[in-house]
């Protein structure tokens, strides 16, 4: 009696054991399915990209501006660079950044202080406003006409700004003919025409 006790009581502890062993192999395996199948959803999803913006200083060549007009920029003398765009050429001694966005170039323009700003208005748009205001005939060698790109500092703040220059043919007292210099200065991120200078005798004169 008490060999078939033993024997039974062996036999109930190999069914356990063995029990216990297949259960372990199935915790396994399944944590092993999961692991994979994980793995699997990971590789299936899309990877994102940040495209981050950089910025590096501009030089030489060819670009496309923020509003798709075609820029060209030449080096010059003395650090200084030549920014043309239809046409319409801006120099300049400050340092300009340029910015690829989207496959387009934003120009930027790196103050003294450390901060930049966005060159927003091309030389173009600049000389189209400068003859309006101070009534030219035309922005060009014709009448030495410059543009320059340049840090202007205005009370506490820094700007961006071409200041134009220009002369125009005038008659003193309708008598007496005079080159009269002329200028503005035109806000390189806003358009805004931030001020314009004649000489002091101009409402003497006549065009």
């Amino acid at each position: 009696m008490k060999a078939l006790l033993t024997v039974f009581v062996v036999l109930i502890l190999a069914s356990s054991f063995a029990f216990a062993q297949g259960s372990q192999g199935i915790h396994d395996n399944g944590a092993e399915l999961g692991s994979r199948s994980g793995n699997a959803s990971q590789g299936a999803q899309p990877q994102l990209y940040n495209e981050q913006a950089t910025q590096s200083r501009l030089r030489a060549g060819n670009y496309v501006g923020a509003n798709g007009q075609q820029i060209q920029v030449q080096e010059e003398a003395n650090n200084r660079l030549r920014i043309r765009v239809q046409n319409v050429s801006a120099h300049t001694g400050e340092e300009i950044l340029q910015e690829r966005v989207q496959n387009k170039t934003q120009l930027r323009i790196n103050f003294s202080n450390g901060r930049n700003a966005e060159i927003k208005v091309m030389p173009n748009v600049a000389s189209e406003t400068a003859i309006e205001r101070l009534r030219l005939r035309v922005c060009s060698s014709e009448n030495n006409c410059t543009i320059e790109l340049k840090e202007v500092g205005l009370g506490n703040q820094t700007r961006a700004m071409y200041r134009i220059n220009a002369q125009k043919e005038a008659r003193v007292f309708g008598l007496f003919r005079a080159k009269m210099n002329v200028e503005a200065n035109i806000d390189a991120e806003t358009g805004e025409v931030v001020n314009t200078k004649v000489p002091w005798w101009s409402f003497l004169a006549a065009e």
